[in-house]
């Protein structure tokens, strides 16, 4: 059985974890890994910094977002090891569209008999911003207090790159704006990985 590490990634509040606990529930013998479980670490940094809360600040960007990326892959490769599917729910913001990192992260993957799966979750930008409002969290204060300058920032298209045209896993797309969409493209998702159980 071939191994696949499992992206379940889009921009804030499309879905992912919701979508990431279904599949974990419904998937036999697969890995979970959630990169907001480092969240309460990265709030300590902030607060030795003296910095305010903020994960869209330059302080965020310098001193935290990496390590928290570093810290998540290696556990999944850790894990990656002992079971043959490892799900990784994060944005990847920067890596999903940078092809050096794909590539590499490809190779290393072969030294583990593994591929990369893509899941990304397109969902209508005022669709997540409602999700925001909604689940009233404190990482998205800034973004929610300013929604067109933070929207600016995000690419909601699809990663065409991340598609390998050898491998029908590589890039998954979750439709998730509305329960309808949400409902049947779950299904074509767990008829893909109904060859792991």
């Amino acid at each position: 059985m071939e191994k696949r590490m499992i992206f379940v990634t889009s921009p804030p509040a499309c879905g992912k974890t919701k979508l990431s606990k279904r599949l974990a529930t419904e998937i036999k013998h697969i890995v979970y890994l959630d990169k907001d479980t480092l969240i309460p670490l990265s709030k300590q940094i902030f607060a030795v910094a003296g910095e305010p809360y903020n994960r869209s600040s330059a302080f965020f960007q310098k001193e935290i977002r990496d390590y928290e990326y570093d810290v998540i892959m290696d556990l999944a490769f850790e894990a990656l090891k002992y079971e043959n599917l490892v799900m990784v729910n994060a944005p990847f913001t920067q890596e999903i569209r940078d092809n050096d990192y794909i590539a590499k992260l490809r190779e290393k993957l072969k030294g583990y008999d593994a591929k990369l799966t893509v899941i990304w979750i397109v969902t209508d930008p005022e669709v997540c911003h409602q999700r925001m409002i909604d689940r009233d969290s404190d990482r998205d204060t800034w973004k929610l207090a300013h929604w067109d300058e933070y929207l600016a920032t995000v690419d909601f298209t699809i990663p065409e790159n991340l598609r390998d045209p050898d491998d029908a896993g590589s890039l998954l797309l979750h439709y998730n704006s509305t329960e309808q969409l949400t409902e049947s493209s779950f299904k074509e998702l767990m008829e893909f990985f109904s060859k792991y159980d």
